[in-house]
């Protein structure tokens, strides 16, 4: 029994891994878009999650790109790389990195989850993709030093390893209670949305036609 439910949650993490779009013409190139729930888009349908809306926003756009949604639900920094070989072999152009809030959330010491992200974007850089680092915030009960050293973790590692930041994902989403689903956590398809044109002017400096 032990053994069949491992191999259903496996099943279940593949299939997490769906490309946030159609099937790619042969000469698209490969964003992943890596992270946790709020990449794989929890609560709301597979063509409402932030890599299926930006895969649209892409194609109107004219660039010739497919988005891979890489997002598993409850994901750490610790669990994405173990993942990390996987994404690899999309040999992803630009990946966009989400992760480190579950870290957090459980009280993870600050010092690996800044090691953890930094390991990432090295590994996805030594493959020749440039990163979109993601940075997040916490709730203020998590204590004001604590919750600042984690917003501040996301920068200095993009600092360190010469990758462009989006200081908040969330920015104009999170806290707007018509925007977030009723966790209060996660986006609706509203939010997404929004999420999309937050990243967008990121996003294009690492785009090519």
């Amino acid at each position: 029994m032990r053994a069949l439910l491992g191999l259903l949650l496996l099943v279940a993490q593949l299939a997490a891994f769906a490309p946030a779009r159609a099937p790619a013409q042969a000469d698209d190139r490969v964003i992943v878009a890596f992270g946790d729930s709020l990449t794989a888009g929890l609560g709301v349908p597979a063509d409402q999650t932030y890599p299926a809306l930006l895969g649209e926003r892409l194609r109107r756009e004219g660039y010739a790109y497919k988005v891979v949604n890489a997002g598993v639900s409850g994901d750490t920094t610790a669990g994405g790389l173990r993942r990390v070989d996987w994404a690899l072999r999309l040999k992803p152009e630009i990946v966009i990195l989400e992760l480190g809030v579950n870290d957090a959330l459980r009280g993870q010491n600050l010092a690996s989850v800044r090691a953890n992200l930094d390991q990432l974007v090295a590994r996805f850089q030594a493959a020749g993709a440039r990163v979109l680092v993601a940075g997040m915030r916490l709730p203020p009960n998590y204590g004001t030093p604590y919750a600042e050293d984690f917003l501040r973790l996301f920068g200095e590692v993009a600092r360190a390893r010469n990758a462009p930041h989006i200081p908040f994902f969330l920015d104009g989403v999170g806290a707007i209670p018509h925007l977030n689903q009723a966790d209060g956590i996660h986006p609706t398809a509203e939010g997404y949305a929004i999420v999309v044109n937050h990243l967008w002017p990121y996003l294009v400096p690492l785009l090519r036609k």
